[in-house]
């Protein structure tokens, strides 16, 4: 089984950094695909963050919520909270925060609720006219809040489904362009499962586990009272993992994610110039969710190759000392045209009881990238942790 995972893996990272013979010929420049409320697609919480964003089929933890709400089925706790805390394109601005807060209840041995608030913080906005007068000023901020429910559908299979709200004000009411605006609001679906196959070999154990979460199934969003709506980021996650037993008191864990947004390409043929450069993104506004969750497989202008460049790549790696100490690192992966996102993480983590606190760390592969210098604080409460103290 391990030599399988690995051979899987290296075949299709050997698929997404060659295609050269796959499909049409290439897009010359970046035709990046862009969504509204990308703020849902941030890895929030510090332990999936160090390993490269590969959280999808990663053992279940107290912020499984937004990787795959599936893996609460098998989390061992009964009552658990996260908090975690981001400061945001610190190498930009100073005053752009995410904050995520989990949580989830064990119903019986085969059921789980869960929920998580998302809030995301914009810093201060100065609005001024086309005349540069001042307008006002704002404090623009998004936020998420889902809840999920997940069942065990087999000794070795869970599944689960989450229903979002979402809300962005990104002017505060103020007029943009001479147009009056309003916070846009959105509905969305998650579903999500998860499989895991624990295992005994060479009297070692481990545990090889797989996950798909097809995320933000849900209506467009509007900012105001015409007829443009943007697509919200549906998408869908991927992964495997793999933990073995190295001794009594260590282990490791492998993960991989592959991660792709389910919404339209743009349409190159408008959006280039008279050298056939292109200039800017947009979509087909007339597509339903469903058809653009549909085109997003094969309406790429370069072809099966630039549909394989939609897909990034989440690796990363765990070592546990006696489940209480762990380090972590991970790298990720997405093409130059559609984002350049090439990042290293690193981070480490600590269990004392009933508090579990990690943190991250990121590694951009360029200088003075919009990312580098960014950090996340998770903090994680046992409830039963707690209990089994007091008694």
């Amino acid at each position: 089984m391990r030599s399988q995972f690995f051979l899987t893996a290296l075949a299709v990272l050997f698929l997404l950094f060659s295609g050269k013979s796959f499909g049409q010929s290439s897009t010359s420049g970046a035709n990046v695909v862009s969504t509204a409320v990308p703020f849902l697609t941030i890895a929030p919480d510090s332990r999936a963050g160090a390993m490269g964003d590969a959280g999808v089929a990663t053992s279940p933890d107290m912020n499984s919520q937004h990787w795959n709400p599936a893996k609460y089925a098998f989390i061992e706790s009964d009552l658990g909270v996260a908090l975690s805390y981001s400061p945001w394109l610190r190498n930009l601005v100073d005053d752009i925060n995410l904050a995520y807060l989990s949580a989830f209840k064990r119903i019986d041995e085969q059921q789980v609720v869960s929920a998580s608030l998302r809030y995301f913080s914009l810093g201060g906005i100065t609005f001024r006219n086309e005349y540069g007068e001042l307008q006002g000023q704002q404090n623009p901020n998004e936020f998420a809040f889902d809840v999920a429910y997940s069942r065990l559908l087999s000794e070795k299979f869970s599944g689960s489904v989450a229903l979002r709200y979402i809300r962005s004000d990104l002017t505060g009411g103020m007029p943009v362009g001479g147009v009056e605006s309003h916070a846009g609001n959105s509905f969305a679906a998650d579903i999500a499962f998860y499989y895991r196959d624990e295992m005994r070999h060479n009297r070692k154990n481990s545990v090889f586990s797989a996950g798909v979460n097809i995320s933000n199934i849900g209506s467009k969003i509007s900012y105001t009272d015409g007829e443009t709506k943007d697509f919200i980021p549906a998408n869908l996650r991927l992964g495997t993992s793999y933990e073995m037993e190295l001794d009594d008191y260590n282990s490791l864990n492998f993960a991989l994610d592959l991660n792709k947004l389910l919404v339209p390409t743009p349409d190159t043929e408008s959006l280039t110039d008279e050298n056939g450069v292109i200039v800017g993104g947009g979509f087909s506004e007339d597509k339903s969710v469903i058809g653009g969750i549909i085109s997003s497989f094969s309406d790429a202008p370069g072809g099966f190759k630039e549909e394989l460049q939609e897909i990034t790549v989440s690796l990363g790696v765990e070592y546990w000392y006696q489940k209480q100490f762990a380090l972590r690192a991970g790298y990720f992966h997405e093409n130059e045209n559609k984002g350049n996102r090439k990042y290293f993480t690193a981070g480490a983590g600590f269990k004392l009881n009933v508090f579990t606190l990690d943190f991250s760390y990121l590694f951009p592969t360029q200088r003075n990238h919009p990312l580098e210098n960014t950090l996340r604080f998770s903090l994680a409460f046992d409830f039963d942790q707690l209990s089994s103290k007091r008694r």
